[in-house]
């Protein structure tokens, strides 16, 4: 369904609501007062790109929306063109654009997470991507973000292990974290960071997508409970990327609701190798494009993840608008 404009909407009730309280009959009150209502309800379906979540009742799972995400989301500076950036928006900014899954790439440094595209340090910390993420739920707390998690690069200088220190960054608000081994409901994790697990635990902590994540490739990760199906060809031509990617999209809107449940995760990323050298802007300009408009051409339906390179705010609704 499209969404209904604030200020109609807004004109309208207050029009119905007024010619309610100018008299006429009991029976034109009521269907006066019952307009009233739906177009009430209407409003409620009212969203932006900052709080679209709000607009889904709390019985929506997670695994049943169309949620747009980065791929390594803190990835902003490079030393050369095209080989480490991937984004152009902020942390904060990709939030308020729409996107609700981030990809996080933590090099355990110094007893400290830093954020990495593999050896390249981003000027940025885990501390900070966690306080954009609180100052963002504390705006908004109808969202949800789901949060990747992953070890990046060389760990070096360390006293405790990658896992004893993601723990400390969660016990410093654990409030804001939801970990249990589950794909919730947005009613259950409104507010809170779903980990994303991409690191080794001995126990039950977040989603988890380890062991079993395979390099470059398409594949499935069983959990009791759930299932994860991943896209990530990332080493490869334009063309062939946005292959694979507008197969698993047509794979996943044709799969429905099975009764276990699925999360689909669709990387829209990727790198053509141009002499040895990455190129990642090859394949995002490419695909990008191809992508919003295979989006913007759909009816409601359910797409998983999709995880892309340099997302702008008209990609990111371009996927969440397809809750609605």
């Amino acid at each position: 369904m499209k969404r209904f404009s604030n200020l109609v909407v807004c004109y309208l009730v207050l029009l119905v609501a007024s010619s309610c309280q100018k008299g006429g009959t009991p029976a034109e009150q009521l269907a006066a007062e019952s307009l009233a209502a739906g177009l009430s309800d209407a409003l409620l379906l009212s969203y932006s790109s900052s709080n679209w979540m709000g607009a889904l009742p709390d019985q929506s799972m997670l695994h049943h929306l169309s949620i747009p995400g980065t791929h390594d989301s803190g990835a902003r500076h490079e030393p050369f063109p095209g080989t480490a950036k991937t984004q152009n928006l902020s942390i904060g900014d990709q939030l308020n654009a729409g996107v609700r899954f981030l990809d996080i790439r933590c090099r355990h440094f110094n007893d400290a997470f830093t954020i990495h595209h593999g050896a390249v340090y981003q000027h940025l910390n885990f501390d900070d991507v966690i306080n954009a993420c609180k100052s963002f739920l504390a705006a908004h707390p109808s969202e949800t973000i789901v949060m990747s998690v992953k070890p990046e690069h060389t760990a070096e200088n360390n006293t405790t292990t990658f896992e004893e220190r993601f723990l400390a960054y969660v016990a410093q608000d654990p409030a804001l974290w939801y970990l249990e081994d589950e794909i919730p409901s947005l009613g259950d994790s409104r507010g809170k960071i779903v980990l994303f697990r991409r690191f080794g635990y001995s126990g039950a902590l977040g989603i988890a997508a380890t062991p079993g994540w395979a390099d470059n490739a398409t594949f499935t990760i069983n959990r009791p409970g759930y299932q994860l199906e991943i896209q990530d060809e990332y080493q490869t031509t334009p063309q062939n990327k946005w292959s694979r990617v507008s197969q698993f999209l047509e794979t996943t809107k044709s799969t429905g609701y099975p009764a276990n449940k699925v999360l689909y995760v669709n990387f829209s990323s990727g790198y053509r190798s141009i002499l040895g050298i990455p190129n990642i802007t090859s394949v995002s300009n490419y695909v990008n494009p191809r992508l919003n408009d295979y989006l913007n051409a759909q009816s409601t339906a359910k797409f998983g993840i999709i995880v892309a390179d340099f997302i702008n705010e008209d990609l990111s609704k371009a996927i969440y608008e397809t809750n609605f």
